[in-house]
């Protein structure tokens, strides 16, 4: 898959490319597309899930699920986009294929997999609604800071990790402002007044 890659960063996610690949590794005339019948989708799925896997590896390797929970966060995304997003023109042509309107819902899939992998290995155990959102959460972070990665030429993507810092601080400071939110609109302690009605229209 990493030949695939190299040829998607030339060729795009398509056939040619697929085939190209195979002929790369030596692999007998249509061997290709005898491994991946859907054609380039399956295989750029395929490339997705291994790197969603391989950042969970990473992300335990390294002992990340010890971090707070927004280092945690920090952490898995970084992993994602450096060591398994494969080259970045690969990475761009993937994303305008996944952008057509026939494939939207397979960028879909594949995006949840990814945030839902990242909270997986963060030591993530809710149920309730906070597992849609922190995942819905995580899936705009993550995008915005791909998006960042694609275009940035500063040394070590030092751009990047700067603005992934802001995008998890104004997370962390909406959630903070959710709770105080909650803690105003709250049941009332026992024998409390209630609010004064407004007088009715006449």
């Amino acid at each position: 898959m990493d030949e695939f890659m190299a040829e998607a960063a030339f060729d795009g996610w398509t056939r040619a490319a697929l085939a190209a690949s195979g002929r790369a590794l030596g692999l007998p005339p249509g061997e290709a597309d005898r491994l991946f019948p859907g054609g380039p989708l399956q295989a750029l799925t395929y490339v997705s899930e291994r790197a969603d896997r391989r950042t969970v590896e990473d992300m335990e390797k390294e002992g990340i699920t010890a971090l707070k929970i927004r280092d945690r966060i920090k952490g898995a995304v970084r992993l994602r986009l450096e060591r398994h997003a494969g080259p970045r023109e690969a990475a761009r042509r993937a994303l305008s294929t996944l952008s057509l309107p026939l494939n939207a819902g397979l960028a879909l899939k594949l995006l949840y997999k990814t945030v839902d992998a990242m909270w997986y290995a963060a030591g993530d155990t809710s149920t309730d609604f906070n597992f849609y959102t922190k995942r819905a959460t995580l899936a705009g972070v993550y995008s915005s800071t791909l998006l960042y990665w694609l275009n940035d030429r500063s040394p070590g993507a030092e751009a990047t990790w700067a603005f992934l810092d802001r995008r998890i601080d104004d997370v962390m400071k909406f959630e903070k402002l959710k709770g105080q939110l909650r803690s105003w609109t709250g049941p009332k302690r026992p024998g409390a007044r209630p609010a004064a009605r407004p007088a009715a229209r006449r």
